[in-house]
C-alpha cells in the first residue's frame, strides 16, 4: 500500500474514533435513488423527504434525533440555508426555532416575509454534528447533494448562506465572512448573497446593522429594485 494512503486513512480512523468513539458504522450508500427509467429524481419536497429521510450515509445519521430536511414555501423566491441543525433543531425536526430562529422570524417580518410565505429554510447538513462542531468535508460530500436537489425543486431567485460556515461551505472558499459580504455570488447557477448567523446577532449587536443592510438588499433584489444581472 501507498505509503500516503496508509497515512490518510489513519488519519480518518483516528479522527473518527475522536469525534464517534469505538465504535465504526459501516453503511452501503443509499444516496438519492432513481425511481423511474429515465433517471428522474423526486419531483416534490414532499417526496424527495420521503425519500432521504432515513439516510444513514455518514455517522451522524445514528447519532441524531431527527432529520432536519427544511421547512417553508416550496415556491419561495428566497432560500435561506445554515450550516447545520443545532440541539433545538434535533429534538424538533426544523431549522432555525431556537433564538436564533425567532430573531430570523423578526429580521423576515421587516422585509415583509415569513418562514411560510416567500421563503424556504434549510441546512447544508440534515443532521446535527456533536457538540454543534462545524461540518467535516466527508459530511458535506454525502449531505450537499440533497440541498442541491432542493434548490432545484424550489427554484429560488435568491439563496442567502448565513453565516461564515455556511457561506464557505457552499463557495468551497475558507475566507472571513467579511470578504464574502456584499457581493453577488452564485451556487447551483443562482444567485447568492452570504450574511451574519442570526446567532452571531445574539452574541454581538454591532453585528446587526450591517446584517440589516444585507436584508434590505435581498429585499430590494426580491422586489426587482435591483438588477444583479
Amino acid at each position: 500500500m501507498d505509503p500516503n494512503i496508509a497515512v490518510n486513512i489513519y488519519h480518518f480512523l483516528s479522527q473518527t474514533r475522536e469525534l464517534f468513539g469505538d465504535e465504526l458504522f459501516v453503511q452501503k450508500s443509499n444516496a438519492i435513488e432513481n425511481r423511474s427509467s429515465d433517471n428522474k429524481f423526486p419531483e416534490s419536497l414532499e417526496e424527495f423527504y420521503s425519500q432521504i429521510n432515513n439516510c444513514l450515509n455518514c455517522q451522524l445519521g445514528y447519532k441524531r434525533t431527527k432529520f432536519v430536511f427544511g421547512v417553508g414555501d416550496p415556491n419561495a423566491d428566497l432560500l435561506l440555508v445554515g450550516e447545520a441543525p443545532g440541539v433545538d433543531e434535533d429534538r424538533l425536526g426544523e431549522p432555525f426555532v431556537g433564538r436564533a430562529g425567532k430573531l430570523l422570524d423578526k429580521i423576515l417580518a421587516a422585509i415583509h416575509l415569513n418562514r411560510n410565505k416567500g421563503v424556504y429554510i434549510c441546512n447544508v447538513l440534515k443532521c446535527r454534528p456533536p457538540n454543534n462542531r462545524d461540518p467535516l468535508p466527508s459530511e458535506v460530500d454525502q449531505c450537499e447533494p440533497y440541498l442541491q436537489h432542493q434548490i432545484r425543486l424550489i427554484k429560488p431567485k435568491l439563496i442567502v448562506a448565513l453565516g461564515r460556515v455556511a457561506g464557505k461551505t457552499l463557495l468551497k472558499h475558507d475566507v472571513p465572512l467579511k470578504a464574502m459580504r456584499e457581493k453577488i455570488h452564485y451556487y447551483e447557477n443562482i444567485p447568492l448573497i452570504v450574511t451574519y448567523h442570526p446567532a452571531a446577532l445574539l452574541r454581538n449587536s454591532g453585528f446587526k446593522p450591517p446584517t440589516w443592510k444585507d436584508f434590505q438588499w435581498i429585499q430590494s433584489i426580491l422586489d426587482g429594485k435591483t438588477n444583479i444581472g
